[in-house]
C-alpha cells in the first residue's frame, strides 16, 4: 500500500496490512450494501457493510473495493461528486477524497466498474470474494468468470480459483485492536446510561414504547447513531418472546419488564440485556429464578478467559441454570440426564454467547477447522446471557412462574489474564434494581392534566 492518509487510524491501514498477507497474491473484492427503501422515494439511514468498513473506513453506499495482494494496492470505485446530489443527499467524497482521505492507491467513479474493474480481475490467478451477500456483486462477479472463459485467446483468463473472503475477514474481526476496544467500552458505557435511564423511569401504566424513547433519547444525545439492532422492551408474557419489537402493550403492576438494547457508536455495537419488576419489587417466583438467572450469568463471565473453550461459557451457566430449575420444580430428574438429553431447552431456548463486534452478532466461526470448540483469545469480545423463560402455555409449570422470562447480558472482553466485563456499569443486583426502578420524576401523563 504505497499511500497512506494520516487522518486515518493507524489500526484500520494496519488491518490492510494483515487483508494482504492473507491473501498473498490474490485479489480481494468487496461490494457495499445497497440502500433499503423506507417508501416509495425514502431511504433508510445507510450502515455500510461491515467489512467493507473494517477494511476501508469507507460508509457511501455504490462503493467496490479492490485489493490487490500482489501489488499491496488498494483501488476503490465511488460515487463522483455532484454538486445537486449533495445538496439533497449530503457530502461526497469522490475519487480524490477516497485517495486523499481514506488511503486508497486509485479511485474510479462508480460509472467506470464495468469497464475498469473485469481488467483487474483479468489479471489475478485467485480471487476472494463473498457469494450470497448482495446480488449485485454476484452477477458481475459470474458475468465476468463467464466472459473470461469465452475468451480463450487472451493469455490473462482471469481466476482460476474463487475463495471465500468472510471467512478471512470474519477471523480478522474477532481480534480487536486497541482503538476498536475503546469504542465498544464507549458504547458499552452509553448503553448501561441507557438502560439505568429506563430503569427509572419504568412504573406501572406506561407503555412498552416509552422507555423505547428513554433509550433512544440516551443513545443519540451521547453521540451513538441510534441503536444497534430494534430494542426489545418486554413486559409481562412479552417477555417469553426472544425477539419481540412491537414494543406496544401497557406495563402493568406486579410484572417483569426484560429490556435488550444496545447502541451503535461510530459503528461499534454494544447489547445489554436487564430484566427487573415493573413496581420496582420482586415477586417470591420471579425473584427465585432471577437469582438463578444472575447466579448463572456470574459464573460464565468468570469462565471467559484466554484459552478457554467458547463452548465452556454455556455449559457452565447451563449447569447451574438445570440446578435452578430442579430447585424450583418446573424440571424433574437427575441433573446429568436432563442435561445429556438437553431437557432444559424448554426453558432456556437460546445460546449462551456470540460474538460482538461491528455487527451485534459479529461474524466469525464458534468452532475451529475439525469441529472443535474455538478457544478464547485476547482480544475477542462476546456477550454472555444466560436466560429462563417459562412460556404461558407451559403445562408442566406451576402457575407461579407462568409469563416469566429473564435473561441477563453482559458484553466481556478477553483480556490477557481474564477478561473485562464492558458492560459493569449497568446494575443487575435485586438489591440495586430495587433501588432504582421508577425513582425518576413522574412526568405528567397524556390526557390527564385537571
Amino acid at each position: 500500500m504505497k499511500n497512506e492518509a494520516s487522518t486515518l487510524p493507524s489500526s484500520l491501514l494496519e488491518r490492510r496490512n494483515r487483508l494482504f498477507d492473507r491473501i498473498g497474491d490474490g485479489l480481494a473484492l468487496l461490494f457495499s450494501a445497497p440502500e433499503a427503501s423506507f417508501g416509495h422515494d425514502v431511504h433508510y439511514r445507510y450502515r455500510p457493510d461491515p467489512d467493507l468498513f473494517y477494511l476501508t473506513g469507507f460508509s457511501e453506499p455504490e462503493t467496490v473495493a479492490v485489493f490487490d495482494g500482489k501489488k499491496r494496492e488498494l483501488t476503490m470505485f465511488v460515487r463522483p461528486r455532484n454538486r445537486d446530489r449533495e445538496t439533497w443527499e449530503g457530502y461526497r467524497a469522490g475519487p480524490k477524497g477516497a485517495i486523499r482521505s481514506f488511503a486508497a492507491d486509485h479511485a474510479h467513479e462508480r460509472g467506470d466498474l464495468e469497464r475498469k474493474l473485469p481488467e483487474l480481475l483479468r489479471k489475478t490467478s485467485r480471487l476472494y470474494y463473498s457469494f450470497g451477500l448482495y446480488p449485485e456483486g454476484d452477477t458481475f462477479v459470474i458475468d465476468c468468470l463467464a466472459r473470461f472463459r469465452r475468451e480463450a485467446r487472451n493469455p490473462d483468463r482471469g481466476p482460476l480459483e474463487v475463495l471465500d473472503l468472510s471467512s478471512v475477514v470474519s477471523e480478522m474481526r474477532l481480534f480487536k485492536t486497541a482503538e476498536e476496544v475503546e469504542l465498544m467500552r464507549r458504547s458499552a458505557a452509553i448503553t448501561a446510561a441507557a438502560h439505568v435511564d429506563a430503569m427509572r423511569a419504568a412504573r406501572p401504566g406506561m407503555k412498552e414504547f416509552e422507555l423505547e424513547a428513554v433509550l433512544m433519547r440516551r443513545f443519540l444525545s451521547e453521540g451513538a447513531s441510534g441503536y444497534s439492532y430494534p430494542p426489545i422492551v418486554a413486559s409481562g408474557a412479552n417477555s417469553t418472546i426472544l425477539h419481540y419489537i412491537e414494543n406496544r402493550r401497557e406495563m402493568r403492576d406486579g410484572e417483569l419488564l426484560l429490556i435488550d438494547a444496545g447502541s451503535e457508536f461510530q459503528g461499534y455495537a454494544a447489547d445489554i440485556t436487564r430484566t427487573f419488576p415493573v413496581s420496582g419489587r420482586f415477586s417470591e417466583p420471579q425473584r427465585l429464578l432471577y437469582q438463578v438467572v444472575l447466579l448463572a450469568q456470574k459464573a460464565a463471565i468468570a469462565a471467559v478467559k484466554p484459552g478457554a473453550r467458547f463452548d465452556t461459557i454455556q455449559e457452565t451457566a447451563h449447569d447451574i441454570l438445570i440446578e435452578g430449575l430442579l430447585s424450583a420444580g418446573l424440571l424433574k430428574g437427575k441433573a446429568a440426564a436432563i442435561k445429556k438429553k438437553n431437557l432444559q431447552q424448554r426453558f432456556t431456548l437460546h445460546r449462551t454467547s456470540h460474538w460482538l463486534g461491528l455487527d451485534v452478532h459479529d461474524r466469525g466461526r464458534y468452532h475451529a477447522a475439525k469441529g472443535e470448540p474455538l478457544v478464547l483469545a485476547p482480544g475477542m469480545v462476546l456477550t454472555v446471557e444466560p436466560g429462563l423463560y417459562v412460556r404461558l402455555d407451559e403445562k408442566k409449570a406451576s402457575p407461579l412462574f407462568l409469563g416469566i422470562g429473564i435473561r441477563i447480558e453482559d458484553d466481556v472482553l478477553v483480556t490477557e489474564d481474564g477478561n473485562e466485563v464492558l458492560t459493569r456499569d449497568c446494575p443487575k443486583e435485586i438489591e440495586e434494581l430495587e433501588g432504582i426502578v421508577g425513582k425518576a420524576a413522574a412526568a405528567p401523563r397524556k390526557g390527564r392534566a385537571r
